[in-house]
């Protein structure tokens, strides 16, 4: 864990999504209330739902990859809750949202998706019950919150912010470290996407067994009633015998793309239909309300986001994608996968198929931004673990 840092002047910030770095004043954006245990004056920044996040600490992005695969980490996430509570709190869930709400039970969490009226994905995130009528949906970047006050014109039903900041703590020995942190407390049968509360030394918080990782893990919801310093103070004292660190975006962002776990603006956005990004199991057209339900009925359903895989080189942002000699789609995000040991990334195509068919299976020429010519192969996406073996906690971790 980094050194607390005396966080006056900082004013390195990178954006979240184009890495263009800027000159900002901090203080301008929302920090988190752990900002001071782990900022440096080395640290850049993202900047998320207005919210300041680690981009990077200059670490060993590596190691922290392999942690993460072996043991715990720890990332301060931008990842914003909104309540939702009132008798008319379902109504307005399955108002905005592509799936069906009602037949949650309480303390379960699901992935579920927003369109447009045109089709289109305007945000995806984790509805989680708390009671029969209060609701967290946990949003990626934007301004969902108005959204949903908008939608809710005459329904009896409260959109607030809870004001909770979200710790992730990732890793096959995550479920270990919660045992520790809150002895006593985890149902027996807690599986994955499930939620709880629980008390740590004291200070309550909401947990979610979930995570961007593709790892086991959990979600650890802050409470603006507890002493942050504190509450991090208890965090990495029960995890020093985990090896508990923190960690900034990269590791995480590696586990991620491996995973074909999707990044709301980066991946997915407006453009986007949910047929376009392989989404089409949240669409629940029983669902007979959502916004953008007769859009999506006459959308296309062909898929024209995949994987990339290449041997030779690393395909990221700004990769060119050829079929002789054409471009047919964009790289939305691109790495090294230390697991896989070679270049993978997304591709989104300008259409669902070639003139000669699907492109899975295709192997594509790729121009890297270096200049260089690359084979590379379009894959069904996750590149491993298609199951979710991992995060359930069925798979053994690599020694």
């Amino acid at each position: 864990m980094p050194d607390t840092a005396q966080t006056q002047g900082l004013d390195k910030v990178i954006h979240a999504h184009s890495h263009t770095v800027l000159k900002l004043n901090t203080k301008r954006f929302d920090k988190s209330p752990y900002f001071d245990k782990w900022a440096t004056k080395d640290t850049i920044f993202g900047i998320y739902n207005t919210r300041l996040y680690a981009v990077s600490f200059g670490e060993d992005v590596i190691a922290d990859y392999w942690q993460l695969r072996k043991g715990i980490m720890l990332y301060d996430v931008p990842e914003m809750p909104i309540a939702i509570k009132g008798p008319d709190a379902v109504k307005l869930l399955e108002r905005a949202l592509t799936r069906k709400i009602g037949n949650m039970g309480v303390w379960k969490a699901r992935y579920a998706i927003a369109c447009t009226p045109q089709g289109g994905i305007i945000m995806d995130g984790v509805v989680i019950r708390l009671a029969e009528d209060h609701f967290w949906y946990v949003q990626a970047n934007g301004g969902f919150e108005h959204w949903l006050n908008l939608m809710s014109d005459g329904m009896d039903v409260e959109v607030s912010d809870p004001q909770s900041r979200v710790l992730q703590v990732q890793g096959p020995k995550a479920l270990e470290f919660l045992e520790k942190a809150c002895p006593g407390q985890k149902p027996e049968r807690w599986g994955y996407f499930n939620a709880g509360r629980f008390s740590f030394n004291g200070m309550e918080a909401v947990v979610s067994r979930t995570g961007f990782t593709g790892e086991m893990g959990i979600e650890i919801y802050g409470n603006p009633e507890n002493d942050p310093h504190k509450f991090w103070d208890y965090i990495f004292e029960v995890g020093k015998e985990f090896g508990l660190r923190m960690g900034a975006g990269g590791s995480m962002t590696l586990r991620r793309v491996e995973a074909g776990i999707l990044d709301y603006d980066m991946d997915i956005n407006p453009g986007t239909t949910p047929f376009d990004a392989g989404l089409e199991s949240l669409v629940e057209f029983d669902n007979p309300d959502f916004i953008g339900r007769d859009a999506l009925m006459k959308a296309d359903k062909r898929r024209r986001l995949y994987g990339l895989k290449c041997e030779t080189g690393i395909p990221r942002v700004g990769t060119r994608i050829l079929d002789d000699g054409q471009d047919v789609a964009r790289m939305t995000i691109g790495d090294w996968s230390p697991t896989l040991e070679k270049g993978i990334g997304y591709v989104l195509f300008d259409e669902p198929e070639s003139s000669s068919g699907a492109w899975v299976g295709r192997t594509l020429q790729i121009e890297t931004p270096d200049g260089n010519m690359h084979k590379a192969e379009i894959v069904e996406l996750p590149f491993m673990d298609p199951d979710k073996r991992i995060p359930r906690g069925l798979e053994t971790p690599p020694e």
